[in-house]
C-alpha cells in the first residue's frame, strides 16, 4: 500500500526536499515512524479526504502522529518545495509550454479558520477561495488561497510574482509567460498595464463587450486542471483553521498533477 501511494520515483523526490528529523538528545522515547509510511498516510488522507482519525491502520502511524508530521513540514514549506521540484524536472525535459498561459479561481465552503469570507455565489456562506495559473497543457505553476469574498483581480499580481523560477531544457530558468489569459474577473486597465511592463501579453475578456467563452480554446485548461484538483477530496471542502494547512493540501494537490505528467 505504501509503495502504491508513494512510488520509488516520488520518494525520491521527496526525500531532496523532507526536513531532516529531529534528534532526541537526552536519547530514548518512542521509534519514529519512517517519513515514507507518513507521506503515503498524508497522500491518502489529501486524496480520500478522510479525517486523521479516520486513517486506516495499514499505514502504520496513527492520525495524530501524521497530522503532526503534516504540521512539521508544512512550516518546512515541504509541499511547495515538492511541487517546484517536480516543475523542475518538468521544465528540464521540455514538458512546460509557456506560450499560452492562464489563471482562474474556484470557490469551496469553509467550516472555520484563517483566510475564510462570506461566498458571494453561496448566499453568503462561509468559503475560501483557490487561485492558480496553469501553463497550456493545465500544469499548475502557481498557487494562492483566499477568503471567498476577495475579488479575482486582486490575486493576478502576487500570482504572477509568486511563479517560481523553473528549469528550461535549454537556456535560463524562466518564470514569466509569453501570454496570459484570463475570464472579465479581470478587466482591469492597471492590470494590463502592469503585465505589459512586464513583457507578457495579455488576452483578458472585457466586461459587456466580449464573452468570457470566447476565450473557451484556451482557458478550458485551466477549468480542466479545476476538476482535476477536485481529485484531491480534501479539497471539495475547507477543514483545516490554518490557512498554511490547507495551502499544503493544495499544494500537495498540484504535486500529485505534475507527477503523474512527469511520468507518462
Amino acid at each position: 500500500m505504501v509503495e502504491r501511494m508513494v512510488p520509488d520515483e516520488l520518494w525520491e523526490l521527496f526525500q531532496r526536499v523532507v526536513p531532516p528529523a529531529p534528534t532526541r538528545p537526552q536519547g530514548g522515547g518512542r521509534r519514529r515512524y519512517g517519513d515514507r509510511e507518513v507521506l503515503a498516510a498524508i497522500i491518502f488522507v489529501a486524496t480520500t479526504g478522510c479525517t486523521w482519525r479516520q486513517l486506516p491502520p495499514v499505514f502504520g502511524p496513527s492520525g495524530p502522529t501524521t497530522h503532526r508530521r503534516f504540521t512539521e513540514w508544512s512550516a518546512a514549506r515541504a509541499w511547495a518545495k515538492l511541487h517546484r521540484l517536480i516543475l523542475d524536472e518538468l521544465g528540464s525535459r521540455g514538458n512546460l509550454d509557456w506560450s499560452r498561459c492562464a489563471i482562474d479561481s474556484v470557490n469551496m465552503r469553509a467550516l472555520k479558520g484563517e483566510l475564510t469570507g462570506p461566498n458571494p455565489v453561496d448566499r453568503g456562506k462561509k468559503g475560501s477561495k483557490v487561485h492558480l495559473i496553469t501553463e497550456r497543457t493545465g500544469l499548475p505553476l502557481s498557487i494562492g488561497i483566499s477568503g471567498a469574498n476577495i475579488h479575482d483581480s486582486q490575486a493576478l499580481q502576487p500570482l504572477v510574482r509568486s511563479i517560481p523560477p523553473i528549469r528550461s531544457r535549454r537556456g535560463p530558468r524562466r518564470r514569466r509567460p509569453a501570454k496570459l489569459h484570463a475570464d472579465n474577473g479581470y478587466d482591469y486597465d492597471h492590470l494590463r498595464r502592469w503585465l505589459h511592463e512586464r513583457g507578457i501579453r495579455h488576452r483578458i475578456a472585457r466586461k459587456g463587450i466580449e464573452s468570457s467563452t470566447r476565450l473557451g480554446p484556451h482557458r478550458w485548461t485551466v477549468e480542466r486542471t479545476m476538476s482535476w484538483l477536485g481529485g484531491c477530496r480534501r479539497l471539495h471542502r475547507r477543514y483545516e483553521r490554518k490557512a498554511e494547512h490547507f495551502l499544503a493540501f493544495t499544494a500537495t494537490a498540484c504535486s500529485l498533477i505534475c507527477y503523474r505528467r512527469l511520468t507518462k
